[in-house]
């Protein structure tokens, strides 16, 4: 499966590489997303400085 889509890939000019590494980047931005959005919690309005003073 690798040696077939190496061929493919230097079949292809500079698309070819772009796109697998274009994937993969928006894979792991996603991932970063989802992870940020389930273990970070969000700030309140208390939390903020004006609330407190």
């Amino acid at each position: 499966m690798l040696n077939t889509c190496l061929a493919l890939m230097g079949s292809l000019p500079w698309l070819g590489w772009i796109m697998p590494i274009t994937m993969l980047t928006l894979l792991g931005l996603g991932i970063a997303a989802l992870a940020k959005y389930l273990f970070v919690s969000p700030r309140t309005s208390r939390d903020l400085p004006e609330a407190r003073s």
